[in-house]
């Protein structure tokens, strides 16, 4: 199309197979915007396009993706409010016939399985190093791993007692994200052969953040969460066919001894400043031996 169309929160520029869409910035905008900058959706990650009237004279330009298309709102699992979806380009109403055009043109462009769940992410995530502050910990993602680190005054002591956290996206199924706009809002990472039985409440588990008090903020946290989804949908390929080597491998269950050496190490501050007592401390000690 090679055509520009600027709304009030955002610009979408026209391509011939995507459409880039540039978020303004300023203190009106939502702050997911601002966090995304901007974003190339592929005409092929669209389901559909809808051009509905808005509030106060307005017209809204709504494209809708695929299911599994885009990380982004697989993360959010349908809990953004409207105003912060950023398929929608909201335009004065006095520009409602050039939007309709734009509608027009982009139901042209949609690909052939678009009523279909698309079978890989086709629109990308926000690129790692990613960080955000929880209530009870900080959560870091590189890229190939995400890190939990405890903070004192917000941490249960389930979680002190288990220690800082480490998983590799190798290890992980998805990732589970609850909008800190609602009750029990939380990060949790869902691991590859966790009990059927399913996670208990997010503060006692060490595979899950809590949000809260101005912690874990949308604009913060969800951008995190698409970057590990997108992350482990790339690498289950690749961890399938571990698995399979695995299979064939029966009873190599191995650690990395330095791995275990700084769990040792961390078991022992935590019996230092008094959480674990000295039967909880030698127990959790043989175990982590155990598995060298």
């Amino acid at each position: 199309m090679g055509d520009v169309l600027a709304g009030f929160h955002a610009v979408w520029e026209f391509d011939t197979d995507s459409v880039l869409i540039r978020f303004e910035r300023g203190i009106r905008r939502p702050r997911l915007f601002q966090a995304l900058g901007e974003r190339r959706i592929p005409y092929e990650a669209l389901r559909s396009i809808e051009l509905t009237e808005g509030r106060r004279g307005t017209v809204v330009l709504h494209a809708v993706p695929r299911q599994g298309a885009d990380p982004l709102m697989e993360a959010a699992d349908g809990q953004l409010k409207e105003d912060a979806d950023p398929y929608r380009l909201v335009l004065p109403a006095e520009r409602a016939t050039l939007a309709e055009y734009y509608a027009d043109e982009l139901r042209t462009a949609l690909g052939p399985d678009a009523k279909e769940p698309a079978d890989r992410h086709l629109v990308a995530a926000p690129e790692p190093p990613l960080h955000f502050k929880a209530y009870d910990g900080k959560a870091s993602f590189d890229g190939n791993s995400v890190a939990f680190r405890w903070f004192w005054t917000g941490a249960s002591s389930a979680k002190w007692k288990s220690g800082d956290q480490s998983f590799s996206v190798g290890e992980l199924a998805g990732v589970e994200w609850r909008s800190p706009e609602i009750f029990n809002g939380h990060l949790r990472l869902l691991e590859r052969g966790a009990p059927e039985s399913g996670p208990g409440a997010a503060d006692q588990d060490p595979a899950a953040v809590v949000f809260g008090l101005g912690y874990g903020l949308v604009h913060e946290s969800l951008p995190f969460a698409a970057s590990v989804l997108q992350a482990v949908r790339a690498a289950e390929p690749a961890v399938d066919t571990r698995e399979r080597e695995r299979a064939g491998r029966a009873g190599d269950t191995r650690r990395d001894p330095a791995d275990i050496a700084d769990r040792i190490r961390h078991l022992g501050d935590l019996h230092d400043a008094g959480l674990l007592t000295d039967d909880e401390f030698s127990a959790k000690k043989a175990e982590l031996l155990a598995e060298l």
